[in-house]
């Protein structure tokens, strides 16, 4: 028989279900408040999981002499091993200055902590990324797979080029046909794409205005503060709660890369090989990959591998490389792309494309 599990991350999901049930067998609590909750006193706990919960002095250790496991918090580090959500743009900007944010103080202590961390640290990095997992989980869950596209490119694209231009359109195509963009959340092609996103249910102006607005601080280099601060700007006037959905998927491990605001769903891990392989996994119904360097060529390959062994044709996520040139003169991944394809089924779902324009159609159908 299958053990039943439940997961409960709110104090009001917590209140509903012991309304039906005294029991919390089976039941994993997510960083819940449970202070002043006398009520756990005649509720069976066996089996149940506490996950970075708080309790009120002593009430833990009752719930230990009753079965319960309890994962306690873990001290000293600046981010929640236990969080129950992903992450909003304004929690990892959550100081005016940068160097202060959640999002840098994470990273520095990363950074604190290598090359040789301590088993607790990598303990607690491991908690975090997989609360990340569930939440990214639950999260994609009313989408269907082959709805969610992935975007690849180059961080190093600046807001004023045209390739930035032609990356938010593609995000923007995407989301009104439709689908849910994936992106790695950092700043370049990334930001570009997450930004289409977000205007899509806009009109076309409003990207116009958005890239003009952005084009004034076109690199996170020297000021990562001003570059965050222009797309506030643009979030401010163009975001609420109708603006077009999207995903980041970034990483602590690039921690040059700041994460881009657009994406209203953030998911930052600290293994960046967790991060590559969800955002690849997650991206069924195709990858388009936009001009970029050594971390756009391993997306492309580690997708490649996935679709050479895939044992079906309905498991191969199609591949769009958009770049003639680029991708098959100044890094020619096209060339063993199309050998690999060539005797196996994932060869028909190869596609280079000129522009995006292009790779929108392929990738649409």
């Amino acid at each position: 028989m299958t053990r039943r599990t439940l997961e409960i991350e709110s104090l009001a999901q917590l209140d509903d279900h012991l309304a039906r049930i005294a029991s919390l067998a089976g039941c994993y609590l997510q960083g819940l408040d449970l202070t002043g909750r006398a009520t756990l006193a005649g509720v069976e706990v066996a089996g149940a999981v506490f996950l970075g919960c708080r309790f009120d002095p002593g009430a833990d250790d009752d719930l230990r002499a009753r079965g319960g496991l309890i994962f306690p918090a873990l001290p000293g580090v600046p981010f929640d091993p236990y969080r129950n959500a992903l992450y909003a743009a304004r929690e990892l900007y959550d100081t005016a200055a940068y160097a202060d944010s959640l999002d840098a103080r994470s990273y520095a202590w990363r950074q604190g902590h290598v090359p040789e961390p301590g088993i607790d640290d990598t303990l607690a990095m491991a908690l975090h990324d997989h609360s990340i997992g569930d939440a990214l989980a639950d999260a994609l869950r009313p989408y269907p797979a082959r709805d969610l596209i992935g975007i690849m490119g180059g961080h190093a694209i600046r807001r004023d080029e045209p390739a930035y231009r032609e990356a938010a359109e593609l995000g923007r195509e995407l989301t009104r046909a439709g689908r849910l963009v994936l992106t790695g959340g950092g700043p370049g092609a990334m930001e570009a794409a997450n930004l289409g996103a977000l205007l899509a249910p806009r009109e076309d102006d409003a990207l116009t205005q958005a890239c003009a607005m952005l084009a004034q601080v076109p690199d996170f280099r020297p000021s990562i503060e001003d570059w965050a601060g222009a797309a506030f700007a643009v979030l401010d006037r163009f975001g609420g709660p109708d603006a077009g959905a999207s995903v980041g998927i970034p990483t602590w491990f690039y921690g040059h890369e700041p994460p881009n605001v657009f994406a209203t769903m953030i998911a930052k891990y600290f293994s960046n090989a967790l991060r590559e392989d969800t955002l690849l996994t997650r991206s069924r119904g195709g990858i388009a990959c936009l001009p970029g360097a050594a971390g756009t060529v391993q997306e492309i390959f580690a997708a490649t591998t996935e679709n050479y062994y895939a044992p079906d044709p309905e498991l191969i996520a199609p591949m769009v490389l958009i770049g003639v040139e680029h991708w098959t003169e100044r890094l020619p991944a096209w060339q063993l792309l199309t050998a690999l394809g060539r005797d196996r089924p994932m060869g028909a779902y190869l596609h280079l494309a000129p522009d995006a324009a292009a790779a929108g159609r392929a990738l649409l159908g």
